[in-house]
């Protein structure tokens, strides 16, 4: 019998924090290893806001923060949400968590049931599965391509649906595939949602601000939806503030207070300091990113031309995040360099091993025909990356 619970040993270990792990382990061999499997901005966070975590540290915000977030962070946040979405919550809707991670978790905690099903269009971010499994519940995959620029359709929506259907949970931009779902898309899928007034919507808005197709909906603000949607964001990616940990929510109020009743037996409040200086993030105007923003269309252009030169491999344009996610099934069942590939894990260690380029499988996704790139790093970095990638996929 082990010693650890059925829980641990069923879970999944994260894909990209596990090819993350393996990439620095070479490196520290003295591989010269071109990571390109963390979703993490090359970018420092702006001094405005390292300005304001310390006068936070002078000002004494040394203490306990309260569960669900300062008052004056939960404010700031209600601002954002009406400045960038149009959307009206009040701080009793608002709960600040330690990284939109812990968001997403605890929501999945407070809204499933064992046996209830998350809807998940896939290709979905690697932790979505197994937080619901977590919760006990099930996840319902509903497959796209690269042909539908990784979209689902209402058709898909209305066909995975089943009277255990509690919750949908996706990402726009999404990680890992870049899709931007625009306010007609995103109509469509509502206008399903109409018949099932008990299925609640977990929205992913955490690139909303990396977003070159120069519009941004979400779903909440669509009619019909605002009762049934919970928004998550953060200030990691836009903000280059991936360890800082802050991460929030605004919905319904009752699910906001179960998930503050969560956290509260969980981590409590998020950091303090961190919750200081994301007040300064979030008042911020959005044009402070213009400059981060371009620099990841520029990467992505570069990315995606250079990609489309290499026999076998299809790509789409994405319209967001900073990742592409090619379609690499053509090299299924090919040799490479008396390698056998088989699938999409066996192409990302190949691309380990013989390109020295850390890539993630797309199984991790729910798309097991893809492989995903962060393009989150200089153009000479990239340009060398795809040069090996194009030489160890000759065939």
């Amino acid at each position: 019998m082990s010693a650890l619970s059925d829980r641990i040993n069923n879970l999944s270990t994260s894909q990209t924090l596990a090819m993350a792990a393996k990439a620095r382990e070479l490196k520290a061999q003295g591989k010269d290893i071109i990571s390109l499997s963390l979703g993490e901005p090359d970018f420092n966070t702006p001094d405005f806001i390292k300005e304001a975590a310390i006068q936070a540290i002078h000002d004494n915000y040394s203490t306990y923060s309260p569960v669900d977030g300062y008052v004056e962070l939960k404010e700031a946040i209600c601002r954002k949400f009406k400045r960038d979405n149009n959307l009206d919550y009040k701080p009793s809707q608002i709960v600040v968590s330690t990284g939109a991670k812990q968001s997403l978790y605890n929501l999945c905690q407070v809204l499933l049931n064992p046996g209830d099903e998350c809807i998940l269009p896939a290709p979905y971010w690697v932790s979505y599965a197994e937080m619901v499994k977590m919760a006990e519940a099930n996840p319902v995959e509903v497959p796209t391509s690269i042909e539908s620029d990784f979209k689902i359709t209402p058709a898909q929506l209305e066909a995975a649906i089943t009277p255990k259907t509690k919750l949908i949970m996706f990402s726009s931009p999404c990680n890992p595939s870049g899709s931007v779902y625009n306010e007609a898309e995103l109509t469509a899928l509502a206008r399903v949602l109409d018949n099932y007034p008990n299925i609640y919507v977990v929205s992913d808005e955490i690139y909303e601000h990396i977003n070159f197709s120069g519009n941004f909906c979400s779903i909440a603000t669509i009619p019909g939806m605002y009762d049934k949607t919970i928004t998550v964001n953060g200030v990691a990616k836009a903000f280059a503030m991936t360890g800082w940990r802050i991460g929030y929510i605004g919905g319904p109020e009752f699910i906001a207070k179960a998930c503050t009743k969560m956290q509260g037996q969980v981590t409590s409040g998020a950091n303090s300091i961190a919750q200081r200086a994301t007040i300064t993030a979030v008042d911020a105007d959005p044009a402070v990113l213009k400059d981060m923003v371009a620099a990841f269309h520029s990467r992505r252009d570069l990315v995606v031309g250079l990609l489309k030169e290499i026999p076998g491999v299809k790509i789409n344009v994405p319209e967001g995040a900073f990742y592409v996610f090619p379609d690499v099934s053509f090299f299924f069942g090919k040799t490479l360099k008396g390698i056998e590939i088989k699938n999409a894990d066996d192409l990302s260690m190949y691309l380990l091993e013989h390109a020295n380029v850390a890539t993630v499988t797309g199984d991790a996704f729910g798309n097991p025909d893809c492989i995903r790139f962060s393009y989150a790093t200089s153009e000479d970095i990239l340009t060398e990356a795809l040069k090996r990638i194009k030489e160890a996929l000759a065939y």
